[in-house]
């Protein structure tokens, strides 16, 4: 483990365990995006965004509250000009960058992002991405590799299963390993706004496809292939059990992009106001989220699924989970 890795994982055990703080600040950096993807919620949305000035102030908070991790992502962060200023200050306050992108403007844009620490993209499948995306993938290929020669850190690629690209998960696997990147896996999730024809369109209905798909993975995982995700987060998704205790408002303040805190990505009820102070928020905030979560019949989203089982200090996702 990198001296990186240790002074950041001591300083979330410090947040997370003994202050009772999140560590991350999970942002929706901007509303917009240059893709309508039919199984997403959040551009069909009509939000105003935070400006420069209130997200600066924003993080001189979050970084006094002790945050430690920044995540840009939603709609398409790309989209805003000022997202290298905002990564700057970021990174001005001692707190470490990542980015979620669906890839469009990666070339373009990667070279001013100079403040970005960790890069995940959005890549649900190769032959499949026209059908799921309605681009295709040689739209963003230049920017992914591009990405992979300049990010110090590994680049993460991030593939959500549906009925269109459960067949070529080993496929994503072996690109992204010829390539020199990092893979993740979760399953699509069905928000209250997807079209029921979307949901039916898209829903793995072959469950015996979908779990020799994931056994599959799960047998990557165990040849080392770069898969980030824990042998127990891949037998829950296989076998759709999310057996673990939430504890995602522990770990992630989730704020949408006009400024409210919201429970997370499943539960999007605005509860406070960032602006009135991040610290002043979440302690508005935090029995509502608790509440909410302990009666959620939990998601297999992987940044909450995975760091959840961190949380409790799970050996085997100790072991294998490799990002951040």
């Amino acid at each position: 483990m990198s001296s990186f890795s240790i002074v950041s994982t001591l300083r979330a055990i410090w947040q997370m365990k003994m202050r009772r703080r999140p560590y991350v600040l999970s942002h929706g950096v901007n509303s917009r995006c240059n893709m309508q993807c039919p199984f997403c919620e959040y551009w069909k949305e009509e939000k105003p965004d935070m400006t420069f000035e209130e997200i600066a102030q924003m993080l001189d908070g979050a970084a006094d509250f002790g945050i430690g991790v920044y995540n840009a992502w939603t709609t398409e962060p790309l989209l805003r000009e000022d997202l290298p200023d905002i990564l700057e200050h970021a990174h001005s306050k001692g707190i470490i960058t990542s980015l979620v992108t669906n890839g469009m403007l990666l070339e373009k844009r990667l070279p001013a992002l100079s403040n970005l620490d960790f890069l995940s993209i959005s890549v649900d499948g190769l032959e499949s991405y026209r059908e799921i995306r309605g681009i295709d993938i040689s739209h963003i290929l230049p920017g992914i590799k591009k990405s992979v020669e300049i990010m110090e850190r590994p680049v993460l690629l991030n593939c959500v299963i549906s009925s269109k690209n459960v067949d070529e998960l080993t496929d994503l696997v072996y690109f992204a390993s010829e390539i020199g990147a990092r893979i993740s896996f979760e399953p699509l999730y069905e928000f209250e706004n997807i079209k029921d024809d979307v949901w039916g369109n898209m829903e793995v209905k072959d469950r015996a496809a979908y779990r020799r798909a994931l056994d599959s993975l799960i047998g990557m995982k165990s040849q080392g292939y770069p898969i980030i995700n824990s042998l127990t987060y891949l037998k829950m998704v296989r076998d759709r059990k999310p057996s673990f205790k939430c504890h995602a408002p522990d770990i992630i303040l989730n704020v949408g992009c006009d400024g409210m805190v919201e429970t997370c990505r499943v539960h999007r009820q605005p509860l406070a106001d960032i602006r009135q102070g991040v610290e002043n928020a979440w302690k508005t905030s935090k029995a509502t989220m608790a509440k909410t979560v302990n009666e959620c019949d939990k998601c297999l989203f992987f940044g909450y699924a995975e760091n959840s089982l961190l949380y409790d200090y799970n050996l085997e996702t100790l072991r294998h989970y490799e990002w951040m």
